[in-house]
């Protein structure tokens, strides 16, 4: 009997999207932490002979500073996704010509830095709209990867506007975000959407079956400053509910899954910074090793053409 199959990605956010996002001064200039990251997750990833799907920032790949970083990515044989250009996670309220440039002038800048086209796109913040699928859609692409099917998004939007640093305008410009509690009635299956431009495949991102409750790796760092035990014991839980109901699951990793204290980038308002990134690695080793020894772990690309 063939073993299940399960997907693993990473949103390859940068420094200066999280101060952007969190209303920080100084993304502007934006201030990176490629060259520490990328060489970091490549090597855990060669450790493990896994192949991955990135989803790249188009205003990343624009800047020299980044280029060998993220070539480095596509050398290694991983997939290249497009993670939009501006990553803004109200990607969802641009107007239909708003989100073809988006779309169309990340897929260039991308394409420029690694070689590669990209065929799947998550939105930034898990942002989509029926717009951004007739687009994505009428450009080509194969998949969409950005539904997120959580009860807990009012929840995360209410955590994130108690501690962003955002103005009245900027408030009601992301007053949607994170979804809606609706969204966690979502299929976690991957599914074709038909749209009035042609059709493509949804893969959401996998939140633990029936409670609807997320088990990415970044929830597993949180809870692992607390028990290391009860994050792998938790991410077990999701994934034996996985197979007990035929879900193959999509894991999602960020950068600073990756990143500790030690390394000086900042960000300490985001959960987890303040381990140090030998543990925090360490840990999310742990988790994937679990992973891959319970299904065969491809990438978004091979996921999504699978019947």
């Amino acid at each position: 009997m063939p073993r299940p199959t399960a997907s693993l990605s990473l949103d390859l956010d940068n420094r200066w999207s999280y101060l952007k996002i969190h209303g920080d001064p100084g993304w502007e200039e934006y201030p990176s932490y490629l060259d520490i990251v990328v060489p970091r997750v490549l090597d855990f990833l060669a450790e493990r002979d896994l192949k991955i799907t990135f989803f790249l920032v188009g205003q990343d790949a624009a800047l020299e500073k980044n280029r060998t970083a993220l070539a480095a990515i596509a050398a290694a044989g991983h997939e290249i996704g497009n993670h939009s250009m501006r990553h803004e996670p109200w990607l969802h309220r641009y107007s239909s010509e708003e989100i073809d440039d988006e779309l169309a002038t990340a897929e260039r800048h991308i394409e420029e830095a690694t070689g590669r086209r990209t065929i799947g796109f998550r939105g930034p913040g898990f942002s989509s709209s029926p717009d951004i699928l007739r687009t994505l859609a009428r450009r080509g692409y194969a998949y969409d990867a950005s539904s997120f099917p959580t009860f807990l998004g009012p929840l995360a939007k209410a955590y994130y506007f108690m501690t962003a640093k955002l103005s009245r305008e900027e408030k009601r410009e992301r007053k949607d975000l994170f979804g809606k509690f609706s969204d966690g009635f979502g299929t976690l299956k991957r599914h074709p959407i038909e749209t009035p431009d042609g059709a493509l495949v949804e893969v959401p991102v996998t939140t633990v079956p029936f409670v609807k409750v997320p088990f990415h790796v970044s929830y597993l760092v949180y809870i692992g400053c607390v028990s290391r035990l009860l994050a792998k014991t938790y991410f077990r839980t999701g994934l034996g509910l996985c197979r007990l109901t035929g879900v193959q699951p999509s894991i999602l990793l960020h950068p600073l899954d990756f990143l500790g204290k030690d390394d000086g980038v900042g960000l300490d308002f985001f959960p987890g910074m303040g381990m140090e990134s030998a543990p925090k690695v360490e840990l999310v080793g742990e988790v994937i090793d679990l992973l891959a020894a319970r299904f065969n772990v491809q990438t978004m690309q091979s996921h999504a053409a699978r019947g």
